[in-house]
C-alpha cells in the first residue's frame, strides 16, 4: 500500500502540456555574450584603463564659416567616405543644421560633376 501512495516522476502531473522540442533553458556562463567584461577592456574593470570620448565640436561652427559652397571641393571632400558616400554626423561631429547644409552641397557638387557619385575601381 505504500507503495501506490509514491508516484514516479514520470507519473506526477504537469501543469502545462509541454511540446515534443522542448528544451529547458540552462543559465549563460559569465563571460559571454550578456555576460560580465573582461578586466582591462574599454568598460573599465580592475586594472583597465577609463575609456574617455572627447565631445565633436562642429568644424562649421568654429571657424563661424555660414555658407557651405558645392564648388569648394577641397572642403567637400573630408566629409565623404572613400567609397563616396556622405559620412555621418556621429563620426564627422558636424551638427545638424550643418550637416544638412553640407549634404546638399555634396548632393549639388556630385550632380555637376565636381565630385565622383562612387569610388573608381
Amino acid at each position: 500500500m505504500a507503495d501506490e501512495t509514491s508516484s514516479t516522476p514520470s507519473e506526477q502531473p504537469t501543469s502545462a502540456p509541454r511540446s515534443e522540442g522542448f528544451v529547458p533553458r540552462t543559465p549563460r556562463p559569465a563571460g559571454g555574450p550578456g555576460g560580465a567584461r573582461p578586466a582591462g577592456g574599454p568598460g573599465g574593470g580592475p586594472g583597465g584603463r577609463k575609456f574617455f570620448r572627447r565631445k565633436k565640436v562642429c568644424k562649421f561652427c568654429t571657424e563661424k564659416i555660414d555658407a557651405i559652397s558645392y564648388r569648394d571641393v577641397r572642403l567637400l571632400q573630408g566629409f565623404v567616405a572613400e567609397r563616396g558616400k556622405i559620412v555621418p554626423r556621429r563620426l564627422t561631429g558636424v551638427c545638424t543644421t550643418h550637416q544638412r547644409r553640407l549634404s546638399l552641397a555634396i548632393k549639388q557638387s556630385r550632380n555637376i560633376a565636381l565630385l565622383a557619385f562612387a569610388a573608381r575601381f
